[in-house]
């Protein structure tokens, strides 16, 4: 009986597997993937993207700014750091992981931290002055939706700041890494990285995706190239390879390859940017856009 019973819960739990949408794995920064992203990637390529971000910002004077996609939380530490006291800060991430490591690393002055979806904030109508998001428009996966949420919750004469990674032969580290990971996978590689933080750099589908989600403003967009250096080759290989979804990717394919992933990326960095410090190119769009 006891047996019996046990198979039909696994069915129903099957059943509403089947029935319930998974989770896109190019969203979930889980485990050990926040403190590793924080610790190598954040340095390697999203610090001077954040100071940029928050110089534009800290120009207009908001009273009220909103963060998505937070992180582990380079640009809340920044805003913290540059807006006035009285500036309100509200910092969101989807991921529960990455928002306590943001937290627990914590900021110079208070900020609310929430988690929230960008496709469904949980906040009223024309709350924010701003509303800015650091790479975290490409793993929106309905990037109109997302924007519109944006607009709804800006007020009027407000602004949308966000940055996105531009193509990935024009960031040399992750198009590096991707391509010495065909090697190990050569039927099916991880694309995670050309597919998503990469995949949304054509500036006529950002314009378009604005207007129809009702930024019908005129975007301002510049595109910012700077220097990534690391002290050796396996910085940006772990940061990658472990502090993305790419780890998940690997794994997913065969978990006990993630060591020799990691090695083999380290190679392909040393080979084209030396054994020692390495420096390569990244290259990001900046958009601006007022209601």
């Amino acid at each position: 009986m006891i047996h019996r019973n046990l198979s039909g819960v696994n069915r129903a739990v099957a059943f509403w597997r089947q029935r319930r949408p998974m989770a896109n794995p190019d969203r979930v920064f889980s485990g050990s993937i926040a403190e590793v992203y924080e610790r190598y990637l954040v340095p390697l390529i999203f610090e001077p993207y954040a100071e940029d971000l928050v110089a534009r910002l800290a120009s207009r004077a908001p009273g009220r700014v909103l963060e998505l996609a937070a992180g582990t939380g380079v640009v809340t530490r920044a805003l913290a750091s540059v807006l006035p006291d009285g500036v309100s800060i509200v910092a969101t991430d989807l991921n529960r992981p990455m928002l306590d490591h943001a937290s627990a690393r914590g900021t110079e002055r208070p900020v609310e931290w929430r988690q929230a979806d960008a496709m469904q904030l949980p906040f009223p109508d024309e709350s924010f002055d701003a509303v800015v998001c650091q790479c975290g428009v490409m793993f929106f996966p309905d990037k109109v939706k997302a924007l519109s949420e944006a607009r709804r919750v800006l007020k009027p004469g407000g602004v949308f700041i966000f940055n996105t990674w531009d193509r990935i032969e024009d960031n040399e580290f992750a198009h590096t890494v991707t391509t010495a990971l065909e090697s190990l996978f050569p039927e099916d590689p991880p694309r995670f990285l050309a597919r998503t933080p990469h995949g949304y750099w054509d500036l006529p589908t950002i314009k378009r995706d604005l207007a129809s989600g009702g930024l019908t403003g005129s975007p301002q967009i510049a595109t910012i190239a700077a220097r990534s250096r690391a002290e050796s080759a396996r910085v940006p290989a772990i940061g990658y390879c472990q502090g993305t979804p790419l780890r998940t990717e690997i794994e997913a394919r065969n978990a006990s390859l993630l060591g020799e992933a990691t090695d083999i990326a380290a190679d392909a960095v040393a080979q084209r940017f030396g054994s020692g410090v390495v420096d390569a190119k990244i290259q990001a769009h900046v958009v601006t856009v007022e209601t």
